[in-house]
């Protein structure tokens, strides 16, 4: 038995070490790409916290301001240099930061077709359109696969190695578990990373149907008072950082590049993927021939159906919160009787 989980852990590493073999520079190009854009992106949001710690600190004076505020950008500036330096590096072609582990997954997806362009890649790709676009969506998508794909291989064996020694040990009981434990584990790590990017993209759903109401109000205040839609649209999109007001701001600059509003706003619809988004890239791009008394009329209305979805949102979410306490309620109050009861109990049987 030692011997056949030894030789099956062998055969994985090989495997692993094969397909390490066998990566191309174009491999090395794809992880140095996904490496840049999540190093670029650390740095944006640094800079975003560094802007909300500015807002916070505006409550501060004198030597207080000072002292946190130079504690503050320090700490931030040094790791936004890091991040310079790594793309720095990674443009020069020194790649000691990419993770070697990962390389055979782009292997795997570039030899086997049903893997790297199947049914599992599309899925990825359309959330990752959703989430960095579509610019940087293939290169995020092969770096999801290739961390799915290589991590099982490498823990799995060293699991099944770690076992041996234990069961070689006359430690069979802890041997098994590590297996099983290790499988286990391996198996949730590997879902947790497609679960995690899932999420995100629920999350990112759902703060741009709860930001709607607000930014379709601005522009029809904006609209009915004179403004062009154009310049309402970009109005309303500089007027906070957050997530739909981000992709406002994505569309407006595709029209100041002079795409056409066709396309700018079809490409608002995909980046956004909500049914309210979609809704208003929809009625502006049908009227905007029609003048801002239409437009202006459509997005009232709109405007007024958003807040109303928006408070029967609130009500399911408050509903769900009640039912969701109920069970800890439940448990409280038992605990409770217990605590009361106990001494009671206990009185009568001295009796």
């Amino acid at each position: 038995m030692l011997i056949a989980i030894l030789i099956f852990a062998s055969l994985l590493l090989v495997v692993w070490l094969i397909l390490l073999s066998r990566v191309t520079q174009d491999d090395w190009i794809q992880a140095v790409h996904a490496k840049i854009f999540d190093s670029r992106e650390s740095i944006k949001k640094l800079h975003a916290k560094n802007k909300k710690s500015t807002r916070r600190l505006s409550g501060y004076f004198g030597v207080a301001h000072s002292l946190i505020n130079k504690y503050m950008s320090d700490n931030k500036a040094k790791e936004i240099r890091k991040h310079e330096k790594n793309i720095e590096a990674l443009q020069k072609g020194n790649m000691k930061s990419i993770n070697a582990f990962i390389m055979p997954g782009y292997v795997i997806q570039r030899e086997i077709v049903a893997i790297g362009k199947g049914e599992v890649h599309k899925l990825i790709l359309t959330k990752c359109i959703e989430m960095y676009g579509k610019k940087y969506a293939t290169c995020k998508t092969k770096k999801l696969l290739a961390q799915v794909l290589s991590y099982p291989l490498v823990g799995i064996a060293g699991t099944l190695i770690l076992s041996v020694i234990l069961l070689s040990m006359s430690s069979t009981s802890v041997g098994m578990t590590i297996i099983g434990v290790g499988t286990i584990l391996i198996i949730v790590l590997v879902y947790a990373m497609y679960d995690e990017l899932n999420d995100s993209v629920k999350k990112r759903r759902k703060a741009i149907s709860k930001q709607f109401p607000n930014v379709v109000s601005k522009l029809a205040l904006l609209v009915t008072s004179g403004m062009i839609m154009e310049r309402a649209w970009k109005e309303t999109a500089y007027s906070q950082e957050v997530e739909l007001y981000k992709e406002m701001q994505k569309t407006s600059e595709e029209l100041e590049n002079l795409v056409s509003p066709e396309s700018a706003y079809s490409n608002f619809i995909n980046r956004c993927n909500t049914k309210e988004s979609a809704k208003l890239a929809s009625a502006i791009m049908q009227n905007l021939s029609k003048g801002n008394a239409e437009i202006g009329k459509l997005l009232k209305d709109m405007a007024r159906e958003a807040w109303q979805e928006r408070r029967h949102t609130a009500k399911r979410d408050a509903e769900k919160a009640n039912s969701k306490l109920m069970i800890p309620t439940m448990l409280l109050f038992l605990a409770i009787l217990v605590m009361l009861m106990l001494p009671i109990a206990m009185n009568f049987s001295g009796i």
